[in-house]
């Protein structure tokens, strides 16, 4: 299945377009190769793009004042990414996104998102689902952040998320989660234990 019918099917479960609608939207994205290790966005740059993952994985993190780093969102297949302040706005992005695997994107920028939204109200429809479902997504991750220990919010990744937490690099969990690598690791051996037991 070529990535534009991958994208399709996500659209269709969303909105339902007319045929014009659908190739209008369709055609304001661009597909993008990225390899693994390669940056989309990064501080300072304005984000250009949203970003629709057909294949691979991402994260966006930010540098702490103390050097380290925290992972402020994942994507993997039929998932969206951007540092959204910076897309949104079209000021200088805060965070870097970085690909975790060999990657293909679908890629659409703020001109043509703003052009297509103006003229159909399906497609500016499918946008507001999707920033919805973002706004809502961040509140749970802030919520569980400030009211979940270390161990629940482990937990309720692996059920929220069981596929990226077999994807994703074990630093870069414990960075999401707001943990150290070495508290993630003993967690998980806390874990096997009692189901070697």
């Amino acid at each position: 299945m070529d990535e534009y019918e991958v994208f399709k099917q996500h659209i269709v479960k969303r909105v339902a377009l007319t045929p014009e609608e659908m190739t209008e939207l369709l055609g304001g994205f661009r597909l993008k190769k990225v390899k693994k290790k390669q940056f989309i966005i990064q501080p300072d740059f304005k984000a250009m793009h949203r970003n629709y993952v057909v294949q691979g994985a991402f994260r966006s993190y930010v540098i702490g004042q103390d050097g380290g780093d925290h992972t402020i969102q994942f994507a993997i297949d039929d998932w969206w990414i951007s540092d959204y302040n910076s897309y949104t706005y079209q000021r200088p992005a805060t965070m870097f996104v970085v690909a975790l695997e060999d990657s293909t994107l679908l890629q659409i920028d703020y001109e043509t998102e703003q052009r297509l939204k103006a003229q159909y109200h399906k497609i500016e429809t499918f946008f507001r689902i999707g920033a919805e479902r973002t706004a809502a997504y961040h509140q749970r991750r802030i919520i569980s952040a400030l009211t979940q220990t270390a161990e629940e919010r482990y937990d309720a990744f692996l059920e929220a998320y069981p596929s990226a937490a077999q994807r994703l690099p074990q630093y870069a969990v414990a960075s999401y989660l707001g943990m150290t690598t070495q508290f993630l690791s003993q967690i998980r051996k806390k874990r096997l234990g009692k189901k070697l037991n």
